[in-house]
């Protein structure tokens, strides 16, 4: 018997959730279109390519419209980019080498269970881009040509997709990548906008929010062709990248407070729907669960060397913060093609995007890193680490009295 749930006095059953049931065209992948009237999905139209239509039908939608000629691609190489694992970001070359290029990369669709908090024991079947929460972070240059292959496994329940914030056209790709389980698709899309982006999951309608909220996003960064720079032109390097995804999770709660547990993943659909409506997460972390990036997994750096710390944040608004240290120079907004910002306390990263900072490590220690909302910092998770090796300068902070008791 297969499963209901009863989303604003309609019976909906599990299937029709997952594979499609709130697709309504370009119109219902905006984030109200579908949100209050969710249909069983034979009362819907689908978002459907022509491969899914019958023959006759699709040959003549096709003959309707003007064929659009195919992409140059005279001169471009071809280049494979292996994907890794978040905080970390994939080789790459800070200012371009030789002509544009197709960077090819590999996506496979993950559904799996992430531990939120281990405290608490709260959990959440998490919805990812190669198992991470936040997606890998990718790297291409302006003028380039990224050409993803994206897997939806067919170990998956759930219809998938991606928008890439960087891209032009198509509701960003979205419109062209819907996948069920077991299915892949291929878009090649042109990197014309230097900076960070965002990319995340729109499958449409109230599944937006629903698969960003379950950890479906990532961060793209476009570097300038001649590598970064301030405001006077002046190049600028970094030593290494710390990709910070912040995550916030809407975790339901049963009659006694206690966060609920669930079989699979989609089966939490009603409740996450009602949780997320109240616009209050329950954690508010980085890189996917509490702690992720403190004690034995803190990042590394060293007195002197150079970090760019690119902050995603798909769903909410931000406000990162390196205690101890400053954004020497701040992408606020993402963009590479406005000059940085420079000597920031604190920066905006506005939600469903990407920013980006620069700060030189000059005292040993460890910094913490944090979203300067301090509520979600220290009672929600926000919260990251840097462990710097080095020596003391005693001219930029020393310790004049140790601490003793006031005189009388």
């Amino acid at each position: 018997m297969r499963k209901m749930f009863d989303i604003d006095g309609l019976k909906i059953n599990r299937r029709n959730i997952l594979r499609g049931g709130f697709l309504a065209g370009a119109a219902a992948a905006t984030l109200g279109a579908a949100t209050a009237q969710a249909q069983p999905i034979a009362a819907r139209p689908k978002l459907v390519t022509p491969r899914k239509l019958p023959i006759a039908q699709a040959s003549a939608q096709a003959a309707e419209k003007p064929k659009a000629k195919p992409a140059d691609l005279t001169g471009y190489d071809r280049v494979k980019q292996e994907l890794v694992m978040p905080p970390f970001a994939p080789k790459h070359e800070q200012v371009a080498k030789g002509g544009p290029k197709i960077i090819e990369i590999t996506m496979d669709i993950e559904e799996k269970l992430l531990t939120v908090d281990e405290d608490t024991g709260a959990s959440i079947w998490a919805l990812t881009y190669n198992g991470s929460v936040p997606g890998p972070l990718i790297i291409a240059h302006e003028g380039d040509y990224i050409e993803l292959t994206l897997r939806n496994l067919a170990t998956n329940a759930m219809e998938h997709n991606i928008d890439f914030h960087a891209s032009t056209g198509a509701l960003g790709g979205g419109g062209l990548t819907h996948i069920y389980p077991g299915e892949e698709t291929v878009l090649r899309w042109k990197a014309i906008k230097p900076g960070v982006f965002t990319y995340h999951c729109a499958p449409g309608g109230a599944m937006i929010p629903y698969h960003v909220t379950h950890g479906m996003n990532g961060a793209v960064m476009i570097l300038p062709r001649d590598g970064l720079k301030d405001r006077d032109g002046k190049a600028l390097r970094y030593d290494s990248i710390a990709y910070i995804g912040e995550q916030d999770f809407y975790l339901p709660r049963d009659e006694n407070g206690d966060y609920k547990t669930y079989d699979a993943a989609g089966d939490d659909y009603a409740d996450s729907v009602d949780a997320m409506r109240t616009l209050i997460p329950t954690h508010s972390v980085f890189n996917g669960s509490v702690g992720a990036l403190t004690g034995d997994n803190a990042l590394k750096a060293k007195v002197g060397e150079t970090v760019l710390m690119i902050h995603n944040q798909a769903n909410r608004d931000t406000r990162p913060h390196l205690i101890g240290g400053h954004g020497d120079y701040v992408w606020e907004a993402g963009s590479f093609g406005d000059a940085p910002q420079t000597g920031l306390e604190t920066w905006f990263i506005r939600g469903g995007s990407a920013g980006a900072a620069m700060y030189t490590f000059k005292q040993p220690g460890v910094y913490a890193y944090v979203n300067h909302n301090l509520i979600e910092a220290a009672l929600l998770g926000a919260t990251a680490h840097f462990v710097v090796e080095g020596a003391w300068d005693n001219g930029l902070m020393e310790q004049v009295v140790a601490p003793r008791p006031i005189a009388k």
